[in-house]
C-alpha cells in the first residue's frame, strides 16, 4: 500500500459530547495526503469563540506536525487546555505525532509540597472528566487526586493521561496538594512518562504488594525529573489493597525516602479477603491497624481509605473520628460534601487542645528554668507525652483550630 493510501486510512476520535457533557469536546480526526487542514466546528459559543477554537486547533496540529487532515470538533464548553489534549489524543490514536506534544501555556508552579503537610482530605477527580477539574480547589480539600486508575475506562487511559498532563500544566488548584493516581504497574509507568514533566506534588501508586514496586516508581520518577530539569520533590503514597500488601506494609512504607504516607484501599482489600465491607469496618480493623503501625515505624503518615456512602455524612463522621483515634491523619473522599465533615472529624477536640496547651506551657516553663523534669501540678510528664502534646498543638494551628 502506498504511503498516501496509508495516510488516508488514519482516522480516530477522542473526547465526549452530548447533552450531559460539560467542559469537554469531541474530536474526529482524519489524516489526508493532500489538501491542508480543514476544520468543521459545532459549538453553542461558535459566534463568540469559534474562530479562537479553530485557530487553536490549527496551532495544535501544526505543533504535532500534521499538515493535511480533516477535523470535526463538537464543543461542549471546553477550555483551551482540554481542546489541545483532545486533539492530541485523536492524532496519536490515528498513529501520528508519536513522541510529539502540544503543550498549553504553563501557569507558575505552586510552592513545593512539604513532606509532613496536612493530608486530612484528598478529593478524587476522574482523570477523563474535565468538568470536575475547574472548581475542585474551591471546595478546599487538602489535596486533589487526578485519577488515572479505577475511574477511567481502559479504552480512555491514553487520552486521560494527556488530559491530566495538560491540567497539571494549565490549571490552578489553589492551596491543594496536586496528586495523580497512576495505574497499576506496569501500565502506571506510561502514566509517569506523561505527567511527571508537569511536576505533580505526589504520585499515588495503587495495588502495591511488594517494596520493589515502589523502588521502580521511585527510580523512574528520578530519571524523568533529571530529564526535565525538575528539582522540587515529587512524593509517593503507596496504596495497599490486598492481603499480601498488608503483610508487606512496613517494607513498602520504608522502600523509598520519597514516600510520605501509606494508605489502604478497602474495596479491593475486602474483595481479596472475600468478605463484605461494612460501615463499622470490623473486617478491616487488623489491616488498618497494620497500616498505622507500619507508617509510624517508617516515620511517615498513615492515611485511611475513602468512605463509600457519600450520602451518609453521620456515618462518615463516626468513621473519621474512629479513624483518627486509631492513628490515621486523614482519608480519601469521593464527593466535595465529605470534605468539611472529614476536616472536623480529624480535628483535635477542645479538651484535647486545652490539655496539650497546658503540657506545652509546663514544658516551656521547665525549659526556661533549666529543669529536665516536666511537671503539671503534682504529676510528672514523660517526654513522649510532651512530644505528643507539641505535635497536637502544631497540628491544631495548621488546621486553623487555634491561632
Amino acid at each position: 500500500m502506498s504511503s498516501t493510501a496509508e495516510t488516508k486510512s488514519r482516522s480516530a476520535e477522542a473526547g465526549h459530547w452530548g447533552e450531559a457533557v460539560r467542559s469537554d469536546l469531541h474530536v474526529s480526526f482524519e489524516a489526508r495526503g493532500t489538501g491542508g487542514v480543514d476544520i468543521t466546528l459545532e459549538s453553542r459559543v461558535a459566534p463568540y469563540y469559534g474562530e479562537a477554537i479553530r485557530d487553536q486547533a490549527r496551532q495544535v496540529l501544526d505543533e504535532l506536525e500534521v499538515k493535511h487532515a480533516h477535523v470535526t470538533i463538537h464543543d461542549e464548553g471546553a477550555l483551551p487546555f482540554v481542546i489541545s489534549a483532545r486533539i492530541e489524543a485523536a492524532v496519536r490514536r490515528a498513529g501520528l505525532a508519536l513522541g510529539k506534544r502540544s503543550l498549553p501555556e504553563p501557569l507558575p508552579l505552586p510552592a513545593p509540597s512539604s513532606k509532613d503537610r496536612l493530608r486530612r482530605s484528598r478529593l478524587y477527580l476522574p482523570g477523563s472528566e474535565p468538568k470536575y477539574f475547574v472548581n475542585a480547589g474551591l471546595h478546599a480539600p487538602d489535596a486533589i487526586i487526578l485519577d488515572l486508575e479505577d475511574s477511567v475506562h481502559r479504552a480512555e487511559k491514553d487520552a486521560a493521561r494527556i488530559l491530566v498532563r495538560n491540567t497539571l500544566r494549565a490549571l490552578n488548584f489553589g492551596a491543594c496538594e496536586r496528586m495523580v493516581r497512576i495505574n497499576q504497574l506496569p501500565l502506571g509507568l506510561e502514566d509517569l512518562a506523561e505527567v511527571i514533566s508537569e511536576s505533580p506534588d505526589l504520585i499515588l501508586v495503587p495495588k502495591v504488594e511488594f517494596p520493589q514496586q515502589i523502588t521502580e516508581v521511585d527510580r523512574m520518577i528520578a530519571e524523568l525529573k533529571t530529564r526535565h530539569g525538575i528539582i522540587r520533590p515529587i512524593w509517593i503514597m503507596p496504596i495497599l489493597e490486598s492481603a499480601m500488601g498488608i503483610e508487606n506494609a512496613f517494607a513498602v512504607a520504608a522502600a523509598s525516602e520519597n514516600t510520605v504516607a501509606l494508605t489502604i484501599g478497602l474495596e479491593d482489600y475486602t474483595a481479596d479477603l472475600g468478605v463484605v465491607k461494612t460501615a463499622e469496618g470490623r473486617e478491616s480493623q487488623y489491616a488498618r491497624s497494620r497500616v498505622v503501625n507500619a507508617a509510624r515505624a517508617a516515620g511517615i503518615q498513615a492515611i485511611d481509605s475513602v468512605y463509600g456512602d457519600v450520602g451518609d455524612l453521620d456515618g462518615l463522621r463516626r468513621w473519621g473520628e474512629a479513624s483518627r483515634a486509631m492513628g490515621f491523619e486523614g482519608m480519601g473522599c469521593l464527593h466535595p460534601a465529605q470534605i468539611r465533615v472529614i476536616h472536623e472529624a480529624f480535628a483535635p477536640t477542645k479538651p484535647e487542645i486545652e490539655k496539650a496547651q497546658r503540657i506545652v506551657a509546663a514544658f516551656e516553663d521547665a525549659q526556661q528554668k533549666g529543669v529536665a523534669v516536666v511537671s503539671l501540678g503534682s504529676k510528672m510528664i514523660d517526654p513522649p507525652v510532651v512530644q505528643r502534646a507539641l505535635k497536637l498543638v502544631d497540628r491544631a494551628k495548621a488546621m486553623g483550630v487555634i491561632p
